[in-house]
């Protein structure tokens, strides 16, 4: 049922790696500290508290309302999942898992959701940003960058790239549908002009981060376990 994780809008390996020892730890400490709460909502929470300082509540519930859009597409569990106006996860876990099968793909699930928040974090906020947070929210994981991690620049780029071919598609979808033909026409300007406005945030971003890439590029530390 799950999709082969793939394609351009998928973030570096780093961050499923991040994912991965970050619900491992929390499980690890849930067991010796009787937590019953999912592991995954764990994570969840502490990285919600340690950023929405930063970008303020509306704004993380619009990256992580954005990050279970684009994990549901790898795990078809979320569908369930919701995040609230607080920017709270809700529906994960709720059903507490007996199994070992349910727990690993609890699991599973959960590292895909992180890993795209991670992702989206890295995007809108770059690596350095993206560094600190992880490094303030969870002192226990040191993170680095790699090579070959895409800029923000190259990430918002696919971004823009995806819309505009969205955008083609409801178009050639209103010439074959007279019916809502309008409808689509309309929706598929809005959606061309907001990759015009991303586009431009792009190359704005590009230049805010470049200083950013340069002295992490240079950092070539790998994680504490």
């Amino acid at each position: 049922m799950r999709k082969e994780v793939s394609g351009p809008m998928y973030p570096p390996p780093m961050m499923r790696d991040w994912a991965r020892h970050l619900l491992a730890y929390e499980a690890d400490v849930a067991a010796t500290s009787l937590q019953t709460e999912s592991p995954t909502v764990l994570v969840f929470e502490k990285l919600r508290q340690g950023l929405c300082p930063l970008v303020g509540v509306d704004g993380f519930q619009v990256l992580a309302a954005r990050a279970l859009k684009l994990a549901r597409s790898q795990a078809y569990r979320l569908s369930e999942v919701q995040v609230t106006t607080e920017g709270r996860l809700r529906g994960f876990g709720t059903l507490h898992p007996q199994t070992d099968s349910e727990k690993d793909q609890d699991n599973d699930d959960g590292v895909i959701l992180i890993t795209h928040l991670f992702g989206l974090f890295l995007t809108f906020l770059g690596p350095a940003t993206t560094q600190r947070l992880v490094q303030d929210v969870f002192p226990h994981l040191g993170v680095s960058t790699e090579a070959g991690i895409s800029s923000p620049f190259e990430n918002l780029l696919q971004e823009v790239n995806h819309l505009r071919s969205v955008s083609e598609r409801l178009e050639t979808l209103a010439d074959k549908n007279p019916a809502v033909g309008d409808g689509l026409v309309g929706i598929s300007g809005n959606i061309r002009d907001i990759a015009a406005i991303l586009d431009v945030f792009a190359i704005i971003k590009r230049r805010a981060e470049e200083p950013h890439e340069s002295e992490l590029s240079s950092q070539q530390t790998r994680y504490v376990m």
